[in-house]
This record gives C-alpha cells, sequence and structure tokens, in this order.
C-alpha cells in the first residue's frame, strides 16, 4: 500500500481541529488489521481510517475505556476500534460485565441507556446523541400506563430497542434472541408485547401464549418485501437466505432461517453456506464476512441512517472530550434497572 502521508482534519465546535497523519510508523502498526478487513474495506479508504484508529486505540488505554459496538456499525468501527462486539443482548451483557471505567457505546441511543442503566457508577458515552431508532420512538412511557390500565395485570413483555422511560413500565425486557423465551419464562396466558409488530407476529408464531401488540416497526426491516427474497434466489444457485424477524411476516416466510443478528453469525459459523444473503442491516454482512472468507455474501443494502451517525471520528472526539454523556434519572434507571436484570436472568 501506498505510505504516503494523507491528513485527516477533525472539525469540532469543542475543541481546535485534530490533524492525524497516515505516516509509514502508522501504516506499519495498522498492517495487521488491515490484512484482515481489506476484503470490505477498500485501499484507498484505509489511509482515512488507519490514523484514527490508531489515535482510538491509544486513547482507550489512557481512559480506561472499552468501546462497545453493536453489529450493524461499519467494519472499521467493528473490527478496528470494538472491543467487545454483538447484538442487543450482548451489549447488554457485557456493559454489565465490565471493568472499565468509560463505556463508549457505538450504535444507538436506547443501547447507551442501557449500559448507563446497568452501570450508574461507570461513565457512558455515546459518540452521537442523535443516533436514535425508528422503533424505540414508537411507544412512550405514557403509552405503556394506559395499555396497563386497559389491560390490569397482563405482564409486559418490552423488547429492548426502547426507552428508559418505557423499560421503567416494564415487567421484563427481551432482544429477538431471547424473546420467545422470555415470554414463556412468566408462566401466564397472554401477556402484552411491545413495541415491535414483526418481531411480535413471530414470536406469537412459536409459543402458545397469545400477545398482545403494540405496531411499531424497523424502518430498516420493514423495507425488504418478499419479492427482492425471491430476486436473489434467482440471480444466485443454492442461496440460503437469513432473516431478522424484525421483518414482515411475507419476508420470513420465504427465509430458510429466521433469528436474531447473533443466530444468523452461529447459523454461517456452523454451516459455512456457499452463498448466503442476511436479511437485514447491510453492514453486518460485512462484518460477518471477514470471519468467513470462504462463504459467499450476497449484501441487500438498507442502512440504518442512526447507526451510520457513528463515525471513528465522532469515537475519536467523544474519547478526548468524554462527551456525550448519557445521563438516566435514578429513579428511571433503579424502575428500569429490574426489568433488565430479569431478562439478563433468563438468559
Amino acid at each position: 500500500m501506498n505510505l504516503a502521508s494523507p491528513s485527516v482534519t477533525l472539525p469540532s465546535t469543542t475543541l481546535p481541529s485534530t490533524t492525524l497523519e497516515y505516516s509509514p510508523e502508522v501504516a506499519v502498526r495498522m498492517a495487521p488489521l488491515y490484512d484482515r478487513v481489506r476484503t470490505v474495506i477498500p485501499a484507498i479508504e484505509w489511509p482515512v481510517h488507519a490514523p484514527l484508529i490508531d489515535r482510538i486505540q491509544q486513547l482507550k488505554k489512557e481512559r480506561n475505556a472499552v468501546i462497545l459496538a453493536h453489529n450493524y456499525q461499519t467494519p472499521e468501527i467493528f473490527h478496528g476500534v470494538a472491543d467487545l462486539a454483538g447484538d442487543s443482548l450482548a451489549l447488554a451483557r457485557q456493559a454489565a460485565e465490565t471493568h472499565a471505567e468509560v463505556i463508549v457505546l457505538c450504535g444507538v441511543h436506547f443501547m447507551a441507556e442501557t449500559a448507563a442503566i446497568l452501570n450508574p457508577e461507570k461513565t457512558i458515552l455515546i459518540p452521537d446523541l442523535e443516533a436514535g431508532c425508528s422503533l424505540a420512538d414508537s411507544i412512550t412511557a405514557a403509552d405503556v400506563r394506559l395499555l396497563k390500565q386497559r389491560y390490569p395485570g397482563v405482564p409486559v413483555v418490552t423488547y429492548v430497542n426502547t426507552s428508559a422511560a418505557v423499560k421503567a413500565e416494564t415487567d421484563i425486557c427481551c432482544t429477538s434472541a431471547n424473546a420467545v423465551e422470555v415470554v414463556e419464562s412468566l408462566g401466564v396466558e397472554r401477556v402484552l408485547f411491545l413495541p415491535d409488530q414483526y418481531l411480535g407476529r413471530y414470536v406469537a408464531s412459536q409459543t402458545e401464549v397469545e400477545l398482545i401488540l403494540w405496531h411499531g416497526s424497523c424502518e430498516v426491516h420493514e423495507r425488504f418485501t418478499p419479492e427482492q427474497v425471491r430476486s436473489f434466489r434467482q440471480g444466485h444457485e443454492e442461496l440460503i437466505v437469513l432473516a431478522h424477524p424484525e421483518c414482515p411476516p411475507n419476508v420470513l416466510a420465504e427465509a430458510d432461517y429466521v433469528g436474531s443478528t447473533s443466530g444468523m453469525i452461529g447459523y454461517v459459523g456452523e454451516r459455512k453456506p456457499r452463498n448466503v444473503v442476511m436479511i437485514t442491516e447491510c453492514s453486518m454482512s460485512d462484518n460477518v464476512a471477514v470471519e468467513h472468507p470462504e462463504v459467499n455474501f450476497i449484501r441487500p443494502c438498507n442502512l440504518c441512517p442512526h447507526m451510520k451517525r457513528i463515525t471513528l471520528a465522532k469515537i475519536l472526539r467523544s474519547l478526548e472530550t468524554l462527551e456525550p454523556r448519557v445521563r438516566v434519572d435514578a429513579a428511571v434507571a433503579r424502575r428500569a434497572r429490574r426489568s433488565v436484570e430479569r431478562m439478563l436472568a433468563v438468559g
């Protein structure tokens, strides 16, 4: 690779501009990492990413910080700077177990709130406060209180893709990886299942428990169509389709496997299909492909605009300033912690 030294300038409203160079020394330090990710990060982009990754790695040590990254983060974040990575359930567990003083959550706001709920004594950072979630925005704590009035005594199971205030009104949280297990752990005939209608329909198909659903949805997964899935099959021999349960039922009906992002990763690792398509946010295919170069990944590209607000430059600035910090009202956090910890106890 060309070792010329372009510079990266990071504008900031809180700091003087910081200039980082792609020096020969940085190139050498970052060479092993690039050898690993070269199939998913173009060579022309690496001189921009490498100085940022190098500096972030240094700052993590200085700050006693750990970076948690969701599966939907871009490869330069997921493979370049993340210490721990995974789906929502994995990130919740990792946040609860880390001994670092600072947690940088590379995901969306509700994930950072969950980390703050589980670690009230730690500094929780999110590189961009505007990294939200259409699903989390679809329901409020007031909505949940009204539902509990309408269905008195019916337990509330809430997807972790919700605000801390909503979790505080909840009996137990779940993720797509453990939703069926959580619902059945309550030992009741029916539950309020909030807020994802498509995940709820999928869970309802896997259990005898009656689910009362809310009409929220993920703007990424609801855009997939069965026609898209069929078109992928027409163009690729022996294609295995893996779909996230946040997709509409007619999309799931076209899939060979339905599961959480961690479930999809496990499927690829165990079965190593010749050709595979993951019906979920598109960066995940890039991240999994790094670990399985022998598998051909077909990449439908539905991007999450909120996940993509997180960048290396923003992560660096966050570590430099220890901002933006995520704080949750103590009373809300206390009530929300119970529902999250109950989820973690189920598995």
